[in-house]
């Protein structure tokens, strides 16, 4: 019989398996104690970085957007904290770290706002302050600016 020295809670081996990569879609499931009880919590978003690759001190960094606000958290691979990661889906990517989505997601919450009506009830009659702006003319102007 092999004796063998269990230096981590986590299955080490099976995280090193795992193969997260910037783009992927993953479901981490957190353990959170609260009041002396542990309840798992679900992170669901997209990696955006992976650093220190398969050492003891990796981390991946996930971004979500929740209520409208985007959330992102770092998440150590090995930590025990982490019940469990479940890859959602795989997508191909030209970049390693995928930094430029924050800007790109605020670039196109403006263009959203920018596109709709805002009525305002002045002593009981509705008006419309800003009128919805062409979506080709939008296009021209933002690749015009790039």
């Amino acid at each position: 019989m092999k004796n063998t020295v269990k230096i981590s809670p986590v299955d080490m081996d099976a995280r090193k398996a795992l193969d997260l990569r910037p783009g992927d879609t993953v479901r981490v499931w957190q353990k959170i104690e609260e009041k002396g009880k542990t309840r798992l919590q679900v992170f669901e978003g997209l990696v955006l970085a992976r650093k220190h690759g398969l050492e003891a001190g990796g981390t991946f960094t996930v971004r979500r957007v929740a209520s409208g606000v985007g959330v992102e958290k770092i998440f150590p691979i090995y930590s025990p904290m982490i019940d469990k990661i479940e890859l959602v889906k795989r997508a191909r990517v030209r970049r390693a770290k995928l930094y430029f989505i924050r800007e790109k997601v605020a670039r196109e919450s403006r263009r959203q706002l920018r596109r709709t009506r805002i009525m305002v009830n002045v002593s009981g009659t509705t008006k419309i302050v800003a009128k919805e702006e062409p979506v080709a003319a939008e296009a021209e102007a933002e690749t015009k600016s790039e």
